[in-house]
């Protein structure tokens, strides 16, 4: 289960690996902070897209055997990331790490049924999932830490390495695992006909958008809005990824008796977060308590909306799975495209009301939609 999720750490941090970096990519490559923040919405559309399509082309090949083909090209596409001299060949990487990663965690998402017993697939879920929550919110301080220690195209490259290794790893700890069943892409694309799979992936969409809107541009936030400087910025980031890491598992512990309240909570304490940062992040310790608040919220943001998902349509593991990848990738995509847009026309505050009023309407989506029942699982009651 580690194995499965260093992956999804690998994969997601692979994606997230730019947030932390766009000032000295933008200033290398020559292009202005809201184009180099298509380094990540690249990757989020290629990775929306990939996700399904990959579920269902991959067949009956067995699954550690995919999984470390993908492993592979993620590690290539994040050693041209490093090596990149214009940013067409950046982006044209951030396409291949676009495949990777929606691959990869559309697959390794279901594997937890099929590694543990019975009684042990919940906490292996859990583990799984971490991953995703980890990197999220850890990824984007570690590889700021490295690009100011030794320049961007250093940190591509020392994710480029970790893959590596995890794919060593996966090779040899992982049992076969082959298919349970060919996943066709219609079949994937009828779960959308579920109610409560598409309030639930209406949800994502909202608060993933609305964070990376946001969140995509915290290094011009901080130093523009709290006057924070480039030494501070790994730091707070850190910070924020260590409040992301204790949301995860709080959220985790308490999901199971109310998706509907914990995402509720979450709905909040992400709005308010964002949307008060003009107003109290004015100084490094305002930001710190507001990212430590951001943090929190969007750290349970995975688990509760995976476990939404897997309560909604409890039979269809890898289809559903994809589905969240999808919605999830293209989300941050949506998001930071437009937050780029927004930083460029508006300015950089503008992102901040922006995240701020996506997080509002999931809150109202999710306390008027139809939401899963734990007794249930994915039957027609609900909490």
């Amino acid at each position: 289960m580690v194995t499965v999720a260093a992956s999804t750490f690998t994969v997601v941090t692979s994606e997230m690996l730019p947030v932390g970096l766009l000032t000295p990519i933008s200033g290398s490559l020559g292009v202005s902070e809201g184009t180099a923040g298509l380094t990540l919405t690249v990757t989020g559309l290629v990775g929306a897209f990939s996700a399904p399509l990959i579920t269902s082309a991959v067949g009956r090949i067995d699954r550690r055997v995919v999984l470390c083909s993908l492993m592979v090209l993620l590690a290539a596409a994040n050693v041209l990331s490093a090596w990149s001299p214009n940013f067409a060949v950046m982006m044209a990487a951030r396409v291949l790490v676009g495949i990777g990663m929606g691959g990869v965690w559309s697959l390794a998402g279901g594997l937890g049924v099929r590694l543990v017993p019975a009684k042990s697939i919940g906490p292996a879920t859990s583990m799984i999932f971490s991953g995703i929550a980890i990197a999220s919110v850890v990824g984007v301080p570690a590889g700021a830490y490295i690009g100011e220690l030794a320049g961007w195209r250093e940190a591509f490259l020392a994710i480029g390495g970790l893959a590596l290794l995890v794919t060593v790893a996966m090779a040899v700890l992982l049992p076969p695992l082959p298919a349970e069943e060919a996943v066709a892409l219609g079949g994937v694309m009828r779960l959308f006909g579920n109610t409560r799979v598409a309030t639930g992936l209406a949800v994502v969409a909202l608060l993933v958008t609305g964070h990376f809107a946001a969140y995509t541009y915290v290094r011009p936030i901080l130093e523009e809005v709290s006057g924070v400087g480039a030494s501070m910025i790994g730091t707070l980031l850190l910070v924020y990824g260590i409040a992301g890491i204790t949301g995860n598992f709080a959220v985790g512990a308490r999901v199971s008796r109310s998706v509907r309240g914990t995402l509720l909570v979450i709905s909040v304490a992400l709005a308010a977060s964002v949307l008060l940062v003009p107003l109290l992040g004015l100084s490094v310790a305002g930001a710190a308590i507001l990212l430590v608040v951001w943090g929190l919220a969007y750290g349970g943001v995975s688990v509760s909306t995976q476990t939404w998902l897997a309560l909604a349509a409890p039979k269809a593991r890898e289809g559903v799975t994809s589905l969240f990848v999808g919605v999830f990738n293209g989300a941050i995509a949506l998001g930071a495209f437009a937050g780029g847009r927004a930083v460029d026309s508006f300015g950089t505050r503008s992102v901040l009301w922006l995240g701020g009023a996506l997080a509002l309407s999931a809150l109202v989506v999710t306390a008027l939609g139809r939401v899963p029942s734990a007794d249930a699982a994915g039957s027609e009651s609900a909490d």
